[in-house]
Order: C-alpha cells, then sequence, then structure tokens
C-alpha cells in the first residue's frame, strides 16, 4: 500500500451525500429519452408540446420524464398561462451534455 496515494486520493473524495447525488443524476442520464431532451433544450426553450413533437412522444410521457429532470434540478420551467416552457437548468447542464457528446464522438 502507498499511503501518500490513498492520501492524495482522499482528497478527491466528496461527502457521502454528494456522492449520492452525483449517482442519482447520472442514473437519470441513463435514460436515452432524458438525453433527448436535455440535447433539445441546449439552445431553445421548449414547451412538452413541442418536445413530444420533436420526439415523437405523449405529452404526459414527455411530462414524466422532465418531472424527472426537474427533480434533480437538470431543468427549470416557467409557466406562460397554460403552457409549460422548459430549460436547462445552467450552463453546467449544457457542458456536461457537451462533454459527453465529445466523448462518445471522438
Amino acid at each position: 500500500m502507498d499511503d501518500k496515494k490513498i492520501k492524495s486520493a482522499q482528497k478527491s473524495l466528496k461527502p457521502e451525500d454528494t456522492i449520492i447525488k452525483l449517482a442519482e443524476t447520472f442514473k437519470v442520464l441513463g435514460d436515452p429519452t432524458r438525453i433527448k431532451i436535455l440535447l433539445a433544450l441546449t439552445d431553445e426553450e421548449l414547451c412538452v408540446c413541442d418536445i413530444a413533437k420533436l420526439l415523437g412522444m405523449n405529452q404526459s410521457a414527455i411530462s414524466h420524464q422532465l418531472r424527472v429532470l426537474r427533480n434533480l434540478d437538470l431543468v427549470r420551467y416557467r409557466k406562460e398561462g397554460k403552457i409549460i416552457c422548459y430549460t436547462l437548468k445552467d450552463e453546467h447542464i449544457k457542458n456536461l451534455c457537451a462533454e459527453g457528446l465529445k466523448h462518445v464522438e471522438e
């Protein structure tokens, strides 16, 4: 065992609750439909009906997926009358998608 390396690696570890939240985020990102939604929202604010049409799914299924993404703070929404519009929560999510794409497209 190399105690020096172990101490160095230990500095990279985060608190358990942070590790759990990160694992939950990656688990949610493991769904192709959710990835498509995030990619669609990369540069555009879209309403549920727009996303449903884009992905060829019903609005109920899209709403369910958006709720999962919203629960992990990956997307945010605003209401415009009866219409709910979604965007990515922040640049971190946009960057995460971009980096993931770079990784798989290389």
